[in-house]
């Protein structure tokens, strides 16, 4: 890493703790309901909801209320692509979106995936956009920032039947932390130069005439080609080009906020109208690990040690960081067959890659997005080199803890704390215990469950996928590079990312509903034992710190925890990688 990657680093870094730390105060005054002005702006939401505040839910009626909200939301995404033909706000008059897409979409925004095989720009209206997909950027955040305060409660609390209410929850998150947070930045975007309208697409004539080849349609409109199969193809030219309108400030604010990801535009963030200058950039790199960080200070408030939380966010950071330098090393050092060529290679590997952000910035925003479950990019991971374009896969391996996703990354690293503090008992002989709370059989099997739901659907889909015709026909690289491109896509709607390395035609009935299948109990399949481990905790007696409790504040405790991550959450895909990334990388020195 050069000069200009460790400033940005560190200039990073330091901003998100300092910005970080009110907003877990604030978290914690929210989710315990120490505001009164609150109480008089949610009552009336709860008399018309039908909903008693006042009601503890135990962690099966929390559960089973996630998913009634969350099935209710895929059906509401559904409809309305389906309808949005015939639906207003579509100033362009593009047709329903097909079954198969619409239902890929919906289990995608619903689960926080933000997976697209879309081109939102020349696919979803406006009223899709505004009322399915970034309403449901809310709501997919809210689900896992809930579940993440409902883990907290079973640690905090103790001889408790309940861990909450889930509709007081879903409530209070959104209305004061993820709406006043997202009109802050939607603001923000409007003033750096994103737009935010609901104009028709504009037509404007281009300084230059541009050549192109325009592919031959046959009489029902799609492409033709040769005996041989290759697609006919005629010369063609234009000076216009038609610019994309709409509400997208407000879709690109909680699209980072709530680590959704799905950008406005098929670009996403390297897209000028939806991150237009450096300094938009780096802020919404702020905005990604904002809420994460924050949790992890909410954290330490309720269990009451603050020192608990600074643990989690030790470990997030040193993996981080390693992160960060290897993906920024890697794109730096640029493909070394150019040298052998005698093609300067000093500048390192730009394809992909916006110039007005460089290397630096887009490395940073690769693990940034990967590490948080975000799934949004400004650059083609693609492109990256090979180990340069693996750090992003294994982030997202590692179980999206390193920070992840709003919620999931708290509860999920918490999943791991779990397991570490377990393995440690064994190697002393002592009943294991965390927060003052046993831990036993009934915990670790949900904590196994939790941990092994994600490697099983990512390495049985990638199994599928390349077993199966309909798997290999999307595949746009032949060999071990395309091998990557189908582990990249089932790891990354497995973990809820969304982010891909886009060589792969994934917009098939196959894959839509492959993915789409897999997003949805790569999520719930995590969110249930979470919170069956969250109910169990909370009825436990709290036991009182002896000479023989294992501290868990300090750097031997995240060095333990750094370790089981590493070594639980990565051997899984061990072979996967070797058979992917790790031999791409050595045939560049064959």
């Amino acid at each position: 890493m050069n000069l200009q990657a460790w400033v940005l680093l560190g200039a990073f870094l330091l901003l998100l703790v300092i910005l970080a730390w009110p907003l877990g105060r604030w978290l914690t005054s929210v989710m315990e309901g120490r505001f009164a002005f609150g109480s008089r702006v949610e009552s009336p939401l709860y008399r018309l909801a039908g909903v008693q505040p006042g009601t503890q839910m135990g962690w099966l009626q929390y559960a089973l209320a996630l998913i009634l909200f969350n099935s209710l939301g895929l059906l509401a995404v559904y409809a309305l692509q389906r309808l949005q033909g015939v639906l207003p706000f579509n100033p362009q008059g593009f047709p329903a979106i097909t079954p198969d897409s619409s239902f890929n979409t919906a289990a995608s925004f619903v689960t926080n995936t933000n997976w697209q095989a879309y081109s939102g720009e020349s696919a979803m209206s406006y009223l899709t956009q505004m009322l399915a997909l970034t309403v449901q950027n809310f709501m997919s955040a809210a689900t896992g920032i809930v579940v993440a305060i409902a883990l907290v409660r079973g640690f905090a609390r103790h001889s408790a039947d309940s861990i909450g209410n889930a509709w007081v929850d879903l409530t209070r998150i959104t209305l004061w932390v993820l709406l006043p947070l997202s009109l802050i930045f939607a603001l923000f975007l409007v003033s750096q130069g994103a737009i935010q309208n609901l104009a028709p697409y504009k037509d404007v004539t281009t300084l230059e005439v541009m050549q192109y080849q325009a592919p031959v349609l046959d009489a029902a409109g799609q492409p033709s080609v040769d005996a041989k199969g290759n697609p006919l193809t005629v010369a063609s030219s234009t000076d216009k080009q038609t610019l994309a309108m709409g509400p997208v400030a407000s879709q690109e604010a909680i699209k980072m906020l709530g680590t959704n990801g799905g950008g406005f535009f098929n670009a996403n963030s390297a897209h000028p109208y939806e991150n237009p200058t450096a300094v938009t950039n780096f802020f919404q790199l702020i905005a990604i690990f904002l809420i994460p960080t924050a949790l992890c200070f909410v954290f330490g408030h309720v269990v009451g040690d603050i020192r608990q939380g600074w643990a989690l966010l030790a470990t997030m950071t040193i993996l981080f960081v390693i992160a960060v330098i290897a993906v920024t090393h890697y794109e730096q050092l640029g493909n070394p067959q150019f040298a052998s060529l005698g093609i300067d290679n000093a500048a390192g590997n730009m394809e992909g890659k916006e110039l007005r952000f460089g290397i630096s910035a887009s490395s940073l925003f690769a693990a940034v997005t990967t590490a948080a479950s975000c799934g949004a990019v400004n650059a083609m991971h693609d492109s990256f080199t090979p180990l340069g374009g693996a750090v992003p896969l294994v982030l997202m391996q590692l179980g999206e803890v390193v920070f992840g996703g709003t919620g999931s990354g708290l509860y999920g690293m918490l999943v791991f704390a779990i397991l570490a503090v377990f393995i440690a008992g064994l190697m002393i002989g002592r009943t294991p215990e965390y927060l003052g709370k046993k831990i036993e059989a009934y915990e670790m099997k949900m904590v196994a469950i939790a941990i092994l739901v994600t490697p099983l659907l990512v390495l049985l889909g990638t199994a599928v996928a390349v077993m199966t015709d309909a798997g290999r026909l999307g595949i746009a690289n032949p060999g071990v590079h395309g091998f990557s491109e189908i582990l990249y896509a089932l790891t990354s709607v497995a973990n809820n990312n969304g982010s891909a390395f886009a060589g792969l035609s994934a917009n098939t009935p196959f894959y839509n509903t492959l993915l789409a299948v897999v997003c949805w109990f790569g999520r719930f399949g995590v969110i249930v034992p979470v919170l069956a481990v969250a109910g169990s905790l909370a009825g436990k007696k709290r036991l009182a710190v002896t000479g023989g409790t294992m501290p868990t504040h300090g750097m031997l405790f995240v060095v333990l925890l750094i370790g089981t991550v590493l070594l639980v959450g990565l051997l899984n895909y061990v072979p996967a990688l070797a058979l992917g990334p790790v031999v791409e990388h050595l045939m560049l020195f064959k």
